[in-house]
């Protein structure tokens, strides 16, 4: 019944238009509808961390540069101004300060000024919001606004990235949306439920479980984008998902398996396309007891033991028995599109004997007729959590639980709403878990998700505790470094550290393939976000179908001033 119910109110997005303040326009460039697997976490560019949130939001609000396509992170090289348009470093490098254009607004009107910029990175900064990309702006010492139409940035010290940080990090929010409530409040919030942007699509609506709706800003400052509605039509069944995109009913599948790509090709309308991205996936193990992260976990705790799972896993079967070939072995927290990634990095080799003897030195001692291992009463058993909505992550915990098992150790496998997962792992409440991370174009993105940092703080991505200050030193030496052959041999370094730690087992690197249909006019799929050119894509004219023509509704929400609150 549920399952109709959503199908229904998907229907009725389809059927009713654009809806949104730009009814006027219509809904000429045509409507692009993308399968995916789940509800954005939360629209607020400083505390969102899904996927699918960061897609909505990169529509919505804009950044003061974007980056290129190069996904260099050096100085200024390749950025292309956005909010701001232009900017002028100090002498010294130690500040910049970018002129915000004129003709910037929100889209319920209010100009874009200076003291948003200064307003977005001072709450992120603060502690009170928990925001997980503070971590990232360690450098940023403060903003200033010697005017109206100017945002200076100061940072603590030189650094090859600075620009980069002080950009990419975060889209610009709306001081005079937000200013008024309680960073503690922001996530409940009503105006978390209707995000105001500057980008070059506006919010329109957001049913949970069904769909999220933007229509374009016709009058958006960059331009109006070609295709005039996005709708992300959300099917947290995989096969639901893909029968949609299969069957017509959306346009773009966001990363096929590998049993699909035979069935998509049954399809002359459809297309496949493969892409580089920045992406890796893990089992994470929990370094800190669930019940008192004052003390280590009773099995994860002890690094050997953590070394002698690892080295039970036979990762390059796990990828070809889950991805076949659109997966690599994953080489740690980095991936093989950064240029100070070495591809040939040391592993902890696959050696089952040497896994079972490792364990047997521990102390842990197959002593039961299923060949579970225990110690002083304590069997060798621990649960593994992962989202039910990613049928990869599940299959990855069916066949890592396979592998342990083959060492004597016993995996339950948990499954749970993505929502539910994320909560546990935001609280350091689980054992184990299957993670993925869609990581930056900086590889100091490691210092957030791995480093100490990030694991001292409740907002931290390190939801696994994660502490070595000889990591952390080495990512912070790479990231000084302004020579290219040093930053990779520090990062060379870190890498070589934490994997011989072992807080997790790296499991694989994917080859993303979308499937889109053929009337799409696609550019680009940039690594870090496939999504980052939607604005550009198009549909031709002859090549719409009804509900791209769908006349707009006329029940537009209306736009939101200051106080006011729609139903």
């Amino acid at each position: 019944m549920a399952a109709m119910r959503y199908a229904g109110l998907l229907c009725a997005l389809f059927a009713c238009g654009c809806v949104g303040t730009e009814s006027s326009a219509g809904n000429a460039g045509g409507t692009l509808a993308i399968s995916t697997g789940g509800d954005p976490d939360v629209l607020i560019p400083s505390l969102l961390q899904s996927v699918q949130a960061a897609q909505i939001a990169d529509m919505v609000y804009d950044r003061l540069a974007d980056i290129g396509d190069s996904l260099n992170i050096l100085n200024d090289k390749g950025f292309t101004p956005r909010l701001a348009d232009h900017w002028i470093w100090s002498a010294d490098s130690l500040s910049i300060a970018f002129h915000i254009n004129p003709n910037a607004k929100w889209h319920d009107g209010f100009p874009v000024r200076s003291s948003d910029v200064r307003f977005t990175i001072a709450s992120t900064k603060d502690s009170a919001l928990g925001s997980p990309a503070a971590p990232l702006l360690t450098n940023i010492d403060s903003v200033t606004t010697p005017d109206s139409a100017t945002a200076t940035y100061w940072f603590h010290a030189r650094s090859p990235q600075q620009f980069y940080d002080a950009v990419y990090q975060l889209p610009i929010m709306p001081e005079h949306v937000w200013k008024d409530i309680a960073l503690t409040g922001w996530r409940a919030s009503d105006a978390a439920k209707r995000p105001i942007g500057s980008g070059q699509y506006r919010f329109v609506r957001w049913i949970p479980g069904a769909a999220v709706e933007l229509a374009a800003d016709t009058a958006n400052y960059r331009g109006a984008p070609k295709i005039s509605r996005l709708i992300w039509s959300i099917a947290p069944d995989f096969n639901t998902a893909l029968t949609r995109f299969l069957s017509g009913e959306t346009d773009f599948f966001e990363q096929l398996r590998p049993e699909n790509i035979a069935e998509v090709r049954k399809h002359p309308e459809l297309r496949t396309r493969q892409y580089h991205a920045l992406l890796y996936l893990f089992a994470q193990f929990n370094l800190r007891d669930p019940a008192n992260r004052a003390r280590p976990h009773p099995i994860f705790g002890n690094r050997e033991l953590r070394r002698a799972l690892t080295m039970a896993t036979d990762r390059a079967t796990i990828v070809r028995s889950v991805y076949d070939t659109l997966a690599l072995p994953a080489l740690g927290p980095t991936v093989r599109a950064y240029p100070t990634t070495d591809p040939n990095l040391r592993q902890i080799p696959f050696d089952l004997p040497g896994a079972r003897k490792l364990l047997d030195s521990l102390g842990w001692r197959a002593a039961d007729t299923n060949g579970i291992r225990s110690r002083n009463g304590r069997p060798l058993q621990f649960t593994l959590s992962v989202p039910s909505t990613s049928k990869v992550r599940v299959r990855l915990a069916v066949v890592l639980q396979e592998e342990l098992r083959k060492a004597g150790v016993k995996v339950d496998v948990e499954q749970l709403d993505f929502p539910v997962l994320v909560e546990k792992e935001r609280k350091r409440a689980f054992d184990a878990a299957i993670g993925q991370w869609s990581t930056q174009p900086s590889p100091g993105a490691v210092r957030g998700s791995w480093g100490t940092a990030g694991s001292r703080t409740a907002s931290g991505n390190n939801y696994g505790s994660y502490e070595n200050p000889v990591f952390d030193a080495y990512v912070d030496s790479a990231l000084s470094s302004f020579d290219h052959v040093q930053r990779k041999a520090y990062f060379t370094k870190a890498y070589e550290t934490i994997i011989q730690d072992a807080p997790a087992i790296w499991l694989a690197e994917p080859i993303p393939t979308v499937g889109y249909h053929s009337r799409l006019q696609l550019v680009t799929l940039r690594p870090d976000a496939w999504w980052a050119h939607i604005p550009e894509w198009s549909i031709p004219a002859d090549k719409r179908i009804p509900r791209d023509k769908a006349p707009a509704s006329t029940a537009a929400s209306p736009a939101q001033t200051p106080g006011q609150k729609t139903q």
